[in-house]
């Protein structure tokens, strides 16, 4: 069975009935009517930006050498932050098609990602890939990888990106908010969760460490998530009154 596929697929219908949900509140930006093409948007962000975005940031060489790779989807290969740029384009072309601002759609959407994170997160460690550092054989969270006890890495990522910041974002839009206040708290908090769990988390093998010894593509690709998310968050709290509550 294709889990991670499977994953995918559990992901998205969750994050179907989660918008449809929010879309009969009072003062939703997308009508109920619509959260059918927003998700058909958001699949598509994810999966072309994922996949570019995983030949761009981790094999370039390979893209260059041999470009039809990039649609050997069955061969693996889906990168976060591609498919986030991805994700984001497809939102500003709903949003155009809708006559929404781009935040209005973007907050509207973002507590529903986590779901989808989280999953993704539980098909990486049942498919045994993306471990962590070994550890101690007794520690109780161990997994045991080619004899070596290991971080579950990708449950600890299911976790912080998956429960917790599914949590904190349904509760803090469940009341009016600025305008870019719950994207910017998405992109500040996954940015966090990322880069704690990359100390622990092997690199890709082919790419290895960046520098100190400690830091990776990972922490690089993040850092900019945790500064925007931060800035969007101020800028939504300093500048904008609250609009009405979506939930």
């Amino acid at each position: 069975m294709r889990w991670y596929g499977l994953m995918y697929l559990v992901g998205f219908v969750l994050g179907w009935l989660g918008v449809r949900y929010r879309a009969k509140q009072s003062g939703s930006p997308v009508e109920l009517a619509r959260c059918e093409d927003l998700v058909f948007y958001v699949a598509l962000g994810v999966f072309i930006g994922g996949r570019l975005g995983s030949m761009l940031f981790y094999d370039l060489s390979r893209l260059i050498a041999e470009p039809l790779s990039l649609f050997r989807v069955w061969e693996g290969g889906m990168s976060f932050h591609g498919g986030l740029i991805g994700v984001l384009i497809a939102m500003a072309l709903f949003a155009r098609r809708i006559g929404q601002p781009f935040f209005a759609v973007a907050d509207f959407a973002a507590p529903w990602v986590p779901i989808g994170l989280g999953l993704g997160r539980i098909g990486n460690f049942i498919n045994g890939e993306l471990w962590g550092k070994a550890t101690s054989s007794d520690a109780p969270w161990a997994v045991i990888v080619d004899g070596i006890p290991r971080h579950p890495s990708q449950l600890y990522e299911a976790f912080l990106e998956g429960v917790v910041l599914f949590v904190v974002l349904f509760l803090y839009s469940a009341k009016p908010r600025p305008s870019m206040a719950v994207s910017g708290l998405f992109l500040l908090l996954y940015g966090v969760f990322r880069i704690a769990v990359e100390f622990i988390r092997l690199p890709d093998e082919h790419i290895g460490y960046l520098a100190l010894g400690w830091l990776t593509l990972g922490h690089v690709l993040s850092a900019p998530m945790v500064l925007i998310g931060a800035a969007l968050l101020w800028m939504a709290l300093r500048r904008q009154p609250p609009r009405a509550a979506t939930a």
